[in-house]
């Protein structure tokens, strides 16, 4: 039995079957390690929690009291994670669990961390920040291995190879580059334009790689989000029907900024999954072929399914992932909720 051979009628079943409500404050991300077996979750009051996804529980509580915590990531090293700061200054940390001690600082950005990635492939790793730059970093070393000034506020992303990394601009552009050789420049530059999107203040979150690289995800701060082609950069679809919101993104003087944590995609590379203000998880099939009665180049994605975390008192999904071994999905707001299936799996 192959636990990742999703399909629609498996996904339409998934149903809550645990629940923790033991932060104080909203999730503000979440990360499975290389195995699924462990999940950490960061949370605005300033904690990290890492939970058994094979036991459904609750493992460790670490808090971050004096530097506040941001986007948490596992690193491959199991009981390992770094995370970006909220308070004092914007130095990324990496810490072991295991003690609650620092390894290791990363300094150079000036404001806040709004994307932080693990390469798949090693100990390298990619931030960009509110202070329009993007760093590329070695967990072997506290020094910035490499440094892309921005014109405007960048997301950034590693592709599942390891060795191409995307970076969206001013919510228009996104620039490829080799890790390898990223001083050469970009070895391809795209302009995104959707002439049919509203006119709001919706602004790009993040750039996810799908698993099989094809395509490129680009999450929005809106109700709709982009699958780019990965080769040709043109979009291939637009996923239509997300409840996103514009309205508390930009809270405390313009601080805050949504990072796409509450948008997903399956391991195999045929789904993704948002949550909502609504505490809905909305479904879009991405290989669906075009309806040949729709213009080229793009088409509008029809939400697959919506799974309900609860009907009663529903609140907002902020992080959401897929767990990469397990048939299972993990998502939160207020509280986080592990999903599974609740029919047999052939």
């Amino acid at each position: 039995m192959d636990p990742l051979a999703l399909t629609s009628t498996l996904l339409s079943s998934f149903k809550v079957t645990k629940s923790f409500d033991v932060n104080r404050r909203p999730l503000t991300s979440l990360c499975f390690d290389d195995t699924g077996d462990l999940c950490v979750t960061s949370a605005e009051d300033e904690s990290l929690k890492v939970y058994d996804c094979r036991d459904g529980t609750l493992k460790t509580t670490v808090y971050s009291r004096k530097y506040g915590v941001g986007l948490a990531r596992f690193t491959h090293q199991a009981g390992n994670v770094i995370y970006g700061s909220t308070k004092e200054d914007d130095t990324l940390r990496y810490l072991s669990l295991h003690d609650n001690k620092f390894i290791r600082y990363f300094r150079g950005h000036k404001k806040r961390v709004i994307s932080l990635e693990m390469s798949p492939l090693d100990d390298h790793l990619i931030s960009s920040s509110l202070d329009n730059t993007v760093r590329l970093w070695d967990l072997r070393s506290p020094n910035c291995q490499g440094l892309i000034n921005a014109t405007s506020t960048p997301i950034a992303s590693i592709d599942n190879a390891g060795l191409v990394f995307g970076v969206g601009m001013g919510s228009e552009t996104i620039r490829l580059y080799d890790i390898r050789s990223y001083d050469t420049g970009p070895f391809a530059t795209w302009t995104i334009r959707d002439p049919d999107s509203p006119k709001d203040n919706s602004y790009w979150t993040s750039l996810k790689f799908t698993n099989d690289g094809q395509h490129i995800l680009i999450t929005t701060s809106g109700n709709i989000h982009y699958l780019i082609h990965a080769f040709e950069g043109r979009i291939v679809k637009r996923l239509v029907g997300s409840t996103g919101s514009t309205s508390s993104d930009q809270q405390n003087g313009g601080t805050s900024h949504r990072c796409g944590e509450e948008v997903g995609l399956s391991p195999d590379a045929k789904y993704a999954f948002a949550g909502g203000r609504d505490g809905v998880v909305r479904v879009w099939d991405l290989l669906d072929k075009n309806d040949p009665n729709d213009p080229p180049p793009m088409m509008n994605a029809p939400v697959m399914t919506e799974l309900h975390s609860r009907e009663s008192s529903p609140s907002p999904i902020r992080v959401l992932g897929f767990n990469p071994a397990y048939m299972m999905m993990v998502s939160g707001g207020n509280q986080l909720d592990f999903w599974e299936p609740t029919i047999g799996i052939h």
